[in-house]
């Protein structure tokens, strides 16, 4: 089976996810080299959006747990990119994008413009326009869910 004959799958979960799956490993491979995986790529990029960002907040932009968001900023701290702050209280941590954060951003910046090229060529226009609200829509229905 070639990739342009993928079954539609019945469970709206599984298709979301083997999209996800497969639009991840296109941007992984043109962010090799970068030092950046899509997923710390997408952790920079919201934080350079937000600024400094209590993490329940940026857990609910990214629709991440706190553990998992946790696991992921960590190895991004530890390489200097982003920086832990104290909250309100001492429970709450607020991360902001560091210099070297912003730096690594802007140099990894056009391999990502690169995989966005990629994967519009390859879909109608029409359903590029659509996407980022089509998935926004249902990330949202299934948080109403």
């Amino acid at each position: 089976m070639t990739p342009e004959s993928l079954p539609a799958l019945a469970c709206a979960c599984a298709s979301l996810r083997r999209a996800a799956r497969a639009v991840t490993q296109l941007y992984d491979t043109e962010l090799q080299g970068t030092g950046l995986r899509a997923t710390q790529f997408t952790l920079l990029q919201a934080l350079e959006r937000k600024g400094t960002s209590p993490q329940g907040a940026l857990g609910e932009l990214l629709a991440l747990d706190p553990t998992t968001l946790s696991r992921s900023l960590r190895p991004l701290e530890r390489a200097g990119l982003v920086h832990a702050g104290e909250g309100k209280d001492r429970r709450e941590v607020h991360w902001t994008l560091t210099a070297a954060g912003r730096r690594r951003l802007a140099r990894a910046r056009p391999a990502w413009e690169r995989a966005q090229a990629r994967l519009r060529a390859e879909l109608p226009p029409k359903h590029w326009a659509l996407l980022g609200e089509d998935l926004a829509a249902v990330a949202a229905a299934a948080r109403r869910a």
